[in-house]
């Protein structure tokens, strides 16, 4: 009862935050300086529970802040302080919630098969391929037996691609918007193209069978 009331509050604080100081947090990102970076990873973190702004525009505005290099530390940091946050309250703050959550998902059985045999690679997997929406990634190894280093170490490298392109695509924006939005776009159709193939080849079976 202690552990659902203190992740409650939490949550609701984190909510609330998101909710209520979203413009200013913003504001703050766009001055830059230490705060701003600061700032920068708390609203990631945010983002990660409650997405007030869409990641894509935020680790882009973060980029073209702080830069490539910086802006790929500054998103990662924050995004996966918000990850592992969200791990740790489905494991140990709303279990019961968190099921019956996942109980809306066909998939998600599936994925706790893959998930039980290769612990490392299926993380890695939807990190990269999101064919499963994120937060129900974090749910879901929230809720199994999953070690939380290895879901901390699969999580970051397969969070990586996609951030390291949008801090570029942000970083780029001022002085190319359309090589910006082209380079984002080739990099959103090759996931597409990706996920289509999986699910083509899933299909494909389930009807051979």
């Amino acid at each position: 009862m202690i552990k659902r009331f203190v992740s409650l509050t939490i949550l609701l604080l984190i909510i609330a935050i998101g909710f209520f100081q979203k413009d200013e947090l913003l504001h703050l990102i766009k001055a830059g300086g230490s705060v701003s970076l600061l700032i920068s990873m708390l609203l990631v973190a945010i983002c990660v529970f409650f997405p007030v702004i869409p990641f894509p525009v935020l680790a882009g505005i973060i980029g073209g802040v702080f830069g490539t290099v910086q802006g790929v530390f500054v998103s990662l940091t924050g995004a996966m302080i918000g990850t592992m946050g969200f791990f740790f309250l489905s494991r140990y703050g709303f279990r019961d919630f968190a099921q019956a959550k996942l109980a809306k998902h066909t998939k998600v059985q599936e994925y706790e098969d893959f998930l039980n045999r290769n612990s490392f690679i299926a993380i890695l997997s939807c990190r990269l391929v999101p064919i499963i929406p994120a937060p129900v990634v974090n749910i879901i190894c929230g809720l199994s037996h999953v070690k939380w280093p290895i879901f901390f170490i699969a999580s970051t490298i397969g969070k990586l691609p996609n951030i390291l392109i949008l801090s570029y695509a942000g970083a780029l924006f001022k002085s190319n918007k359309l090589y910006s939005f082209g380079l984002y776009g080739i990099y959103i159709l090759i996931i597409f193209l990706i996920n289509f193939v999986i699910i083509y080849r899933k299909t494909a079976k389930k009807s051979l069978d």
